[in-house]
């Protein structure tokens, strides 16, 4: 390394839906109708239900790599594309699952693979979508599913659960994958979609009479282990229980704007010390530097205010979002304790100091230039699970897998 180079702990992606890489960019033409998160679903399936096996390892070996090179070292997978097509009712198959995980063996990144329960159309349409079957799971096949996979765990690649959201997962159904997980006290990481859309929050309100975050802490024991991803519409109270709690809110900035969800209440979060890290969702983006600047830049557009992520302990911003999004997404992933980014570490970035960026600003600036100023990566080497994959920006096996993923993208869109 130049002297001038500078070390950072590794950014975890708490919330990845990798096979959406694919579409990046084919959603932004008006339809003449109410473009929202509903209307970009419909693309989405689309995609979905195209996908085998080989593309799906092509596409996500793409990303993975992707995430790697610009500061990402870990990454939680919301896997739901469960199924291929020629799947047998009530057996469930894991060649989707596998698919992922040998294209995160293949990058080197570490893995927390989220098999995801999924199970209806909405809270009063308890029969699937048509074009939702390969998500779809009954109880014992996903747990058998779920068992298969954490059979699979080495140390690079973990295994949590997901509910898809209140809407695709009934009361009984979530209750009893809980009280299973405690009875064979299975400690991992759970997550769930939730309260990302006002039209989600209207329908769990009319349905349960609360809220889905409000119902969720009152029905439910919300604890470390658990990842609330979105949280976008929250009341006073639930903004309040949510950052007093030991939960981890899941933010994806890129992508609720890209989808025009909304945006989170971040000020008010962190006046409770809410914990948060942050996510790539739909992978419109990789970039944790983007993630985190549309955090701030976010609140600073509704509030008239600058530096709203500054803390007592730390006055720079980007300091701040770096090494609380880094902590939070530890924590949701199920890492046992935080990466400091010593010389030593398993999982660490490395910044170029020779950039003009950052050359010759003093040490107490750098991370607030990484994140703030320009669009260059300014990721330079990234260890991950203790193997540097990532050498003066180029990824080790990088030519392989682009050549992969660009025959897979001819592929689905021809």
């Amino acid at each position: 390394m130049s002297p001038e180079d500078y070390i950072l702990p590794g950014m975890p992606n708490l919330h990845s839906h990798a096979f959406q890489r694919a579409m990046a960019g084919q959603v932004e033409r008006a339809t003449g109708n109410k473009d929202d998160f509903w209307s970009w679903r419909e693309k989405m399936y689309d995609y979905a239900n195209r996908i085998t096996p080989d593309q799906l390892q092509a596409i996500t070996a793409q990303v993975f790599m992707e995430m790697l090179k610009s500061g990402y070292t870990s990454v939680a997978e919301f896997h739901y594309l469960h199924h291929t097509g020629q799947r047998q009712p009530g057996v469930p198959s894991t060649e989707m699952a596998d698919a992922v995980i040998a294209a995160a063996e293949e990058t080197g990144i570490g893995l927390t693979l989220l098999p995801v329960l999924y199970m209806t159309a909405d809270f009063d349409r308890p029969q699937p979508l048509p074009e939702q079957a390969r998500f779809v799971n009954d109880m014992d096949g996903f747990l058998s599913l779920f068992a298969r996979l954490r059979d699979r765990q080495d140390d690079k690649v973990k295994t949590g659960v997901a509910f898809h959201s209140l809407r695709a997962v009934p009361e009984r159904s979530l209750l009893e994958v809980l009280r299973i997980l405690t009875e064979e006290d299975i400690d991992c990481p759970i997550h769930i979609h939730i309260a990302e859309t006002r039209k989600e929050v209207e329908a769990c309100t009319g349905f349960y009479g609360l809220p889905p975050v409000r119902w969720l802490f009152e029905n439910v024991d919300i604890d470390r282990r658990w990842c609330l991803v979105h949280a976008t519409h929250l009341t006073g109270w639930e903004v309040n229980k949510l950052s007093m709690s030991d939960c981890v809110a899941g933010l994806c900035p890129t992508t609720e704007a890209n989808l025009g969800d909304g945006i989170f209440r971040f000020g008010d979060f962190l006046t409770g010390n809410g914990k948060f890290g942050i996510g790539s969702d739909s992978n419109i983006s990789v970039s944790p530097v983007e993630e985190l600047r549309w955090l701030e830049y976010g609140q600073r557009l509704i509030t008239n205010r600058r530096n709203i992520s500054a803390t007592g302990t730390e006055p720079h911003v980007g300091a701040s979002l770096w090494d609380s999004a880094a902590r939070g997404g530890a924590r949701a992933l199920g890492s046992t304790k935080y990466n400091p980014g010593a010389e030593d570490s398993p999982d660490l970035i490395v910044l170029d100091g020779d950039h003009p960026l950052l050359y010759g600003k003093p040490a107490q600036d750098i991370i607030d230039s990484f994140v703030f100023s320009g669009n260059d990566n300014l990721v330079k080497n990234v260890k991950a699970g203790g193997q540097w994959v990532v050498r003066d920006g180029v990824h080790i096996i990088e030519q392989g897998i682009s050549a992969r993923y660009k025959k897979t993208i001819k592929e689905l869109n021809h």
